[in-house]
């Protein structure tokens, strides 16, 4: 299996809740997923910890991240910044083309997110929601003209998946979720650019948690 392709499966399944926060992840358990060598495993683990999926520490190996709701607020606002600045930069780049294609991908996103909504999803269900629901909102900010900001909303966004899918496993936001989703679509084809902002801004914002709220212990 080439390392690229595994590093992308390794990676939807750290933000995908198939491992639980803060449990050790090791290369010789791993490595049979993929009949690969553990050393190679070990390379693509680390590669996760490079990009804050994964902890690595010396001597005691590599463990998931851990359920912070500190961690999730800070990524939730830094990601309603990216995403209204890369959103409403699009809407004034984009053209037809950009437009055939958010539709498309949020075609996509609502039956997965209608498969997901009838009952305890599959890992390889929740795989393709995760890559899905990146595909849309990558989408939606695909032609702001701007690579940094768009490599910079990918390693948000996948870092903001796995803090989120670890609180809500029986998946109570997907409802809501499908009509914003149509929603942010609908506002970004009319070109309206304070409705965008703030169907995106709605969107996110109700997956910032109150610290205090969880119970001592838990966060991190």
């Amino acid at each position: 299996m080439e390392s690229e392709s595994l590093f992308e499966q390794m990676r939807d399944r750290v933000v995908s809740g198939e491992f639980a926060p803060g449990q050790r992840l090791r290369a010789e358990d791993l490595r049979s997923d993929y009949g690969v060598s553990a050393s190679t495993m070990r390379e693509i683990l680390f590669r996760l910890s490079t990009v804050c999926l994964v902890d690595f520490q010396e001597q005691r190996g590599f463990r998931l991240t851990s359920q912070s709701p500190v961690l999730q607020n800070d990524l939730t606002t830094f990601r309603i910044l990216l995403e209204c600045e890369g959103a409403c930069l699009s809407t004034r780049l984009g053209g037809v083309e950009w437009e055939a294609q958010l539709s498309a991908a949020h075609h996509a996103l609502s039956h997965i997110e209608s498969r997901v909504r009838a009952g305890q999803p599959s890992r390889e269900l929740l795989a393709l929601w995760v890559r899905s629901e990146l595909e849309f909102h990558r989408t939606l900010i695909s032609a702001c003209g701007n690579e940094v900001l768009r490599e910079t909303h990918l390693n948000v966004f996948y870092r903001f998946r796995q803090q989120l899918i670890t609180s809500d496993r029986q998946f109570y936001a997907v409802p809501q979720n499908i009509e914003q989703h149509k929603a942010i679509v609908d506002a970004a084809l009319s070109k309206d650019e304070a409705l965008l902002r703030t169907r995106i801004h709605d969107h996110l914002i109700q997956n910032l948690v109150d610290p205090a709220s969880v119970p001592t212990g838990e966060a991190t």
